[in-house]
């Protein structure tokens, strides 16, 4: 304690004689030298810390450059899908509708037959091909009927519109279509109307 106080003493005497001689460590050189030494090593931290700004900025500036094109390209991305999406819905459409202009266009014969023929059973096989026709543009399509007649009913497929006593052996199966259900794929497009066996 006694020493501590003996070298306070001793420091503050040395900064009242020479205040730039008090600063230096012990056995340092006082004076020019020291200043010197102080403005190099002010100089070398004052680079480092540009350099240091340089290579943030130059980070900041790449990683901004980069979001920004990340966002153009998603921007792009999102507009030519959305683009697409309603070209497919338009053009599906216009698909299925080219695929029944022809049976349309049969239809039109039949009528004009009708109106100038009398022979029933040619009338009745004209209109067979052309529901044939159709189906078949349908199929073309993906859009197939559901099957579900003498079949157990399954409320996957089907609607049951009444119940008709049939006896047990066909208990809850179907036993007549009042309207034939489609499938599109593996989605139902349409129930069918059928009427259950009880």
């Amino acid at each position: 304690m006694k020493k501590e106080k003996a070298y306070n003493e001793q420091v503050n005497e040395a900064r009242e004689a020479d205040p730039a001689a008090a600063d230096a460590p012990h056995g340092a050189p006082a004076g020019d030298t020291m200043a010197e030494e102080a403005a190099d090593a002010s100089d070398t931290m004052a680079d480092e810390a540009l350099s240091v700004e340089e290579a943030v900025a130059t980070a900041v500036a790449e990683w901004r450059d980069k979001f920004v094109r990340l966002q153009a390209e998603f921007d792009n991305y999102r507009k030519r899908t959305l683009r697409e999406k309603m070209e497919l819905v338009e053009t599906g459409g216009r698909d299925v509708l080219l695929a029944m202009l022809p049976v349309r266009d049969d239809v039109e014969r039949a009528l004009d037959a009708m109106a100038k023929s009398d022979d029933i059973e040619a009338l009745r096989e004209g209109v067979r091909l052309i529901a044939q026709k159709f189906t078949e543009a349908l199929r073309q399509r993906g859009v197939v009927e559901i099957e579900v007649k003498d079949r157990p009913f399954d409320a996957e497929e089907a609607e049951a519109v009444a119940r008709f006593a049939a006896g047990e052996e066909r208990r809850g199966r179907v036993i007549d279509v009042v309207q034939t259900g489609y499938r599109l794929g593996d989605k139902v497009l349409r129930y069918a109307k059928v009427v259950v066996g009880e």
